[in-house]
């Protein structure tokens, strides 16, 4: 797949080191409870400008009530949840309901999002290698044509956040590998920061800074390699898992705590 060039956000050498390391989203002292039972605990973490954030975990270790928290679909029973200012942020949903009654078009799909000019579609279209879908039928897409195209919806307004809700769901391994790299160049066109809720482990670790660990609380996080040698995460995806999966990651010479503060300890567990 030909991957295209967006037109990058003007940004002097000053705003950028202005803006490096600034906090887009904080999570304080989250807690979640439902008629009693507490789905989260104790969740502290930030998402920092312009890096790649993936959160694992068991299913029904609370990843979809975290995401929904972090969005402000849900008001959390305790702590606090901080947007930056005036943050503009793009999601990707993790199913798509279509009713097949009412085809509709790519493009004509794309243009529902308010406020949408032609030119930012046009350019949408473009960046992802989907200009030959633009009057194709939404109903009639692959799983891999699908998820280009919310994608594209995402970053219309160029988002400061891009949030993924299984954004391989349906694509086959090929597939996955192009969407990553469209993520990637996303990333840098947009000077964006993107969070993941995956459990699509193998191909997520080699394309993520840093990695969160939930079951109802924060088991474990940290960069990939420190990551799959906690035992917490070995316990839930298993050893072999983590030795294979090291050989995918990419190489960093330190790593950070909860806060994003660089350290030189292992992973705890909360």
């Amino acid at each position: 797949m030909k991957i295209h060039q967006i037109t990058p956000l003007p940004r002097s050498e000053k705003s950028l080191r202005q803006t490096k390391g600034e906090i887009l989203v904080s999570l304080k002292q989250i807690e979640v409870e439902f008629n009693g039972n507490k789905v989260l605990k104790n969740i502290n973490f930030a998402i920092y400008a312009n890096e790649i954030m993936t959160i694992v975990g068991p299913n029904g270790g609370g990843k979809s009530t975290l995401l929904k928290v972090l969005l402000k679909l849900l008001t959390p029973t305790k702590g606090k949840v901080e947007h930056k200012k005036g943050l503009k942020i793009g999601y990707v949903p993790q199913k798509l309901h279509l009713d097949h009654s009412m085809p509709i078009t790519v493009k004509k799909f794309l243009s529902l999002k308010p406020n949408c000019k032609p030119s930012a579609i046009d350019e949408a279209l473009k960046l992802f290698s989907i200009e030959h879908l633009a009057q194709n039928s939404m109903q009639k897409l692959s799983g891999g044509e699908l998820q280009r195209v919310l994608l594209a919806r995402a970053i219309l307004d160029r988002p400061q956040l891009l949030v993924l809700d299984e954004p391989m769901q349906g694509v086959d391994i090929s597939g996955q590998t192009e969407l990553y790299q469209l993520l990637n160049n996303t990333r840098k066109w947009l000077n964006c920061a993107i969070l993941m809720v995956s459990h699509d482990l193998n191909i997520v670790m080699a394309n993520t800074d840093e990695v969160i660990c939930v079951n109802r609380h924060i088991c474990c996080a940290g960069t990939p390699e420190v990551i799959t040698n906690d035992p917490h995460f070995i316990h839930f995806f298993g050893d072999q898992f983590a030795q294979n999966v090291a050989f995918y990651s990419h190489h960093h010479n330190h790593h950070h705590n909860l806060h994003g503060d660089v350290c030189s300890g292992v992973c705890q567990c909360n």
